[in-house]
């Protein structure tokens, strides 16, 4: 990218001395344009939304409605195929109560991948569970990637749902969606995907995709917490139950049953986060503005950057595949004799913020008998000053533990 710096200072946040921010993959920082809108409508245009007829009510439902369509466009969809959650969790929720709830039924199986967050997991679990559907996972190689042979062997055996990350939060592994979709489609099973890591870094068209769901979270694509997004193909959507039930999803409610709105307003129960949304379709504006090849490409440079510097760190493995173009921004890691929270809580005495834990992702930890590790990831303002600054932060980690 020409003007990194540039674009560092539209985060109000970084401008706080010493703050090396290096954990986008859980919250991305928020930019001046986010923060100007939502600012502004709660200044000028705080009304409940799609009910007053006056000036501010008209105004907020059109602040609500732009940023809808200004995301539909952004990734491919249509405005009736794209609903506002509160984030790709309740996204996933709403498919697998919604959708699931209704078609899957006791030895059906539903699959999924051994690389996925919690969020993609624990749905899961409960749908099985409740209707005594089997749950099947298709395992992670020490490459680091999905099996594609027990991936196929699994998808012969007709599961009804394929649910699957586009990159993985831990690994930065990118998976090959569109074959995996395709082999999905020709075994009969519908295709649900993860987006939250890939939406902030890479152009995404669910249609030419061929995914049948795609959720992903506002707050890891620049814009605010409490607001993300549910693409899925209209045909489910209109066969679909509500998820919840309120005001707003209804079209007529009378003593002992009621009608439902229309699409994308049916999976929409009570008052819509409008001032979130709103804020989330100035984040797509902004991204958008900055061109998102050339975000990969800025992003691209300080991986790889990032992967050559800390292969020079002795005792340091790295839990991930090696760099390519289309690797994720998550870099997993591990110094031999220091524990990750350790390494994450030395780090942050000079500012440098990477996440330690499980990230999440219990199963992937089990599968690659890790308890934890350290994560940095790169979003579009990191420079290779970051990097460095993380790796003079990792010498001093090595020379308290010494």
């Amino acid at each position: 990218m020409s003007a990194t710096a540039t674009v560092a200072s539209d985060f109000p946040i970084l401008a706080r001395p010493g703050l090396v921010y290096l954990d986008s993959a859980a919250t991305a920082q928020t930019p001046s344009a986010v923060l100007d809108e939502m600012d502004r409508i709660y200044r000028e245009s705080n009304a409940n939304i799609h009910r007053g007829v006056y000036p501010l009510a008209q105004e907020a439902t059109d602040a609500f409605e732009g940023a809808r369509r200004t995301i539909a466009d952004w990734i491919g969809s249509s405005v009736e195929e794209t609903i506002f959650t509160k984030n790709v969790t309740e996204a996933i929720n709403l498919v697998a109560y919604s959708w699931g709830r209704r078609n899957v039924r006791a030895g059906d199986r539903v699959l999924i991948t051994e690389m996925e967050h919690h969020s993609n997991i624990v749905p899961w679990q409960l749908l099985c569970a409740e209707v005594g559907a089997e749950l099947r996972y298709v395992p992670v190689t020490s490459e680091f990637e999905l099996d594609l042979e027990v991936l196929e062997r699994e998808l012969a055996l007709g599961p009804k749902l394929l649910a699957i990350t586009a990159v993985s939060n831990v690994l930065g592994t990118v998976n090959p969606l569109q074959s995996i979709i395709r082999q999905a489609h020709d075994a009969g099973a519908l295709v649900l995907v993860d987006g939250a890591q890939e939406v902030p870094h890479h152009r995404v068209d669910v249609r030419a995709l061929g995914a049948d769901f795609y959720g992903f979270t506002g707050h890891k694509v620049y814009g605010p917490t409490g607001v993300g997004v549910l693409y899925a193909r209209r045909a489910l959507l209109e066969e679909m139950p509500p998820f919840l039930g309120g005001g707003d999803m209804i079209s007529k409610v009378d003593f002992f049953e009621s009608t439902w709105n229309a699409l994308p307003w049916k999976f929409e129960a009570g008052t819509s986060p409008y001032v979130e949304a709103a804020g989330l379709g100035a984040a797509i504006r902004w991204l958008d503005g900055l061109g998102i090849e050339s975000v990969e490409e800025h992003e691209s440079a300080v991986v790889r950057y990032a992967l050559e510097r800390l292969d020079e760190v002795d005792g340091l493995s790295i839990t991930g595949p090696g760099w390519s173009e289309s690797r994720g921004t998550a870099i997993s890691f591990a110094l031999d004799g220091v524990h990750p929270h350790d390494v994450a809580e030395i780090l942050a005495r000079d500012g440098v913020c990477v996440r330690a834990g499980h990230h999440c992702a219990q199963p992937l930890m089990r599968r690659l008998g890790v308890p934890a590790t350290s994560r940095a990831s790169i979003g579009v303002h990191n420079t290779t000053e970051d990097v460095d600054a993380l790796v003079s932060g990792l010498a001093e980690v090595k020379r308290i533990f010494a």
